[in-house]
């Protein structure tokens, strides 16, 4: 299988449509931790996703907090330059050592992103970070145009390559652009959630922004495989047990969903899971779908949709399914 490969906005980054999602790897005994994971299966499911051709990790400082950084780092040990996936990391979220199980703050101070950035370089090995990202908005009284303009100086100073945002407005998108140019945002998106293809895609497209979406499967729900007894065995340590869209009439239309995809999954050949990536990455401007694996197999459940075609049909029927969950658009044009 060789999967599609999409340039990243403006930057030199050729990347595969669907790229290794590290969050889970971070392990338990944190706010948003999946649970329990083993180090040595994640770095399987991250050699797996390498040698089917994924080209790309996305990880982040605080998964784990800082775990995760340090299992890619061990999966990546060894390995020639030439080999190498591109690793993508996030900044702004610290964490409480004296509490791993409250929640991180949302920081923005410049000295504050460079720790972050220094640390992060320890952790994964490396000498420069490939895209360095804000992870969401700053709730410390820092503007955008201080935390925006420490990447962007950190970007000059060959610390990092390139610079993005998660989790940002089309305003503050527009604030950063006008500073320095934003080469990536990173939106969640998934048919149940969809509110980032009513503006900030179109916005990226426009402005030559590459995206990167997260959460295609919307955490399991999507994969097929997940049902009322997986949601109501999920443990206390696992962020998905308190969250709505796993509970009642959310869940239920959810799981119906999920089950309308399978047709579509049949038809190609491929997964319920696959179908749901490709569907994200079926809308003009996304470049590629972060899709995370805690297994060798999870990955091998996941991958086709990288080099996957929805048809019109399959984008109707996906459109009338939808539109009993989430909210925004339904269909690509």
């Amino acid at each position: 299988m060789e999967l599609t490969r999409r340039r990243l906005g403006r930057t030199d980054m050729e990347i595969t449509q669907v790229g290794f999602g590290a969050w889970a790897a971070g392990g338990s005994g944190w706010a948003f931790s999946w649970g329990p994971q083993d180090d040595e299966l994640s770095i399987a499911a991250i050699h797996r996703a390498l040698d089917l051709g994924v080209n790309w990790i996305d990880t982040a400082a605080v998964y784990g907090l800082g775990h995760s950084e340090e299992v890619v780092a061990q999966a990546l040990e060894g390995m020639a330059a030439g080999d190498r996936p591109y690793v993508f990391t996030k900044c702004g979220l610290v964490w409480d050592e004296s509490d791993p199980r409250r929640e991180p703050k949302e920081v923005g101070r410049p000295e504050s992103i460079r720790r972050e950035l220094e640390a992060s370089l320890r952790r994964l090995r490396v000498e420069r970070v490939d895209l360095y990202q804000m992870h969401w908005p700053a709730e410390d009284g820092t503007p955008l145009e201080e935390y925006w303009g420490c990447l962007l100086d950190l970007q000059r100073e060959g610390k990092v390559r390139w610079v993005g945002l998660s989790n940002h407005d089309r305003a503050q998108l527009e604030a950063a652009e006008r500073l320095g140019h934003v080469d990536s945002l990173q939106p969640p998106f998934s048919m149940i959630r969809r509110e980032a293809a009513a503006e900030i895609i179109p916005w990226c497209r426009e402005h030559g922004t590459g995206v990167i979406v997260y959460s295609p499967m919307q955490a399991g729900l999507l994969t097929g495989a997940f049902s009322w007894d997986r949601a109501a065995s999920l443990s206390s340590d696992d962020w998905r047990s308190r969250d709505p869209e796993f509970q009642g009439t959310r869940l239920a239309r959810n799981l119906e969903l999920a089950e309308a995809l399978r047709p579509i999954a049949h038809r190609h050949g491929q997964t319920v899971a696959a179908v749901a990536v490709a569907w994200t990455l079926s809308w003009p401007g996304v470049t590629g779908a972060i899709v995370g694996a805690r297994s060798p197999g999870q990955v091998d459940g996941w991958v086709g949709a990288g080099s996957m075609q929805l048809t019109s049909r399959d984008l109707d029927e996906i459109a009338r399914a939808a539109a009993a969950t989430g909210g925004g658009p339904v269909r690509p044009d």
